[in-house]
């Protein structure tokens, strides 16, 4: 049952995976929140004056308090919700050390990879930045080993910040599949990411976050035809 957070506002964009991130952290730790959904073309006064250095979703808002950018957002919610749900974060500082380190490495690496796949002008290239994608993927495969020691999830027996970062992502992952033909999470070369990928998208709360992958493929293709591209 989710609990009562305070005045909660999460400001938002349904495709975003950065806004996936902080509604699975939200969803994980069992909070009540109000979601909003901007449209990023006319961007609501709220967005503007929550975020008036970036002027992007997602914008958390606490007690009339905002919060800016996904993954400050997951870290606020689980310290200033701290004995509610799950903690996303473990309690052994080495622990908690090695779980920012590849939370940061999927920040860095991940999303600028897999950006051509949306965005690419040619198959060759949006193909080429899918390959780049999985071998991300492949080097990602031993954090799982690192992180979950044999559990189900980077956190362990519950799913914690390093899944919550790779899960907003999940939806997008899956739907490169049908964008360029590659299988990015691919059971024969990273099988412990796609158990892991199975697993996390069942959890109760997850499954309604993470995008439709039709919805998405359409979505990608309005955008590419708003940018003139094939």
């Amino acid at each position: 049952m989710a609990r009562d957070g305070g005045e909660l506002k999460l400001l938002g964009m349904w495709a975003s995976p950065f806004v996936a991130r902080a509604k699975l952290a939200l969803q994980i730790k069992g909070l009540s929140y109000e979601y909003v959904e901007e449209d990023l073309g006319n961007k609501s006064e709220l967005l503007l004056s929550s975020n008036p250095v970036h002027k992007l979703v997602p914008v958390l808002i606490h007690n009339g308090k905002p919060v800016c950018e996904s993954s400050v957002i997951v870290q606020y919610i689980d310290d200033a919700f701290a004995g509610t749900g799950p903690s996303l974060l473990p309690a052994d500082p080495y622990q908690r050390a090695v779980a920012r380190f590849w939370a940061a490495y999927l920040e860095d690496k991940l999303f600028t990879t897999w950006i051509p796949v949306y965005i690419g002008r040619t198959s060759e290239d949006r193909l080429e930045a899918a390959r780049q994608v999985v071998a991300v993927l492949e080097k990602f495969e031993q954090a799982f080993e690192e992180c979950s020691g044999g559990k189900a999830f980077f956190g362990g027996d519950a799913a914690g910040l390093v899944d919550v970062v790779l899960g907003g992502f999940l939806g997008w992952l899956r739907a490169s599949q049908m964008m360029c033909g590659v299988r990015v999470i691919d059971p024969a070369k990273t099988p412990l990411l796609a158990a892991w990928a199975d697993r996390f998208a069942a959890l109760d709360g997850v499954r309604e976050v993470i995008p439709d992958v039709q919805r998405l493929l359409e979505y990608n293709k309005m955008r590419r035809a708003r940018h003139g591209l094939p």
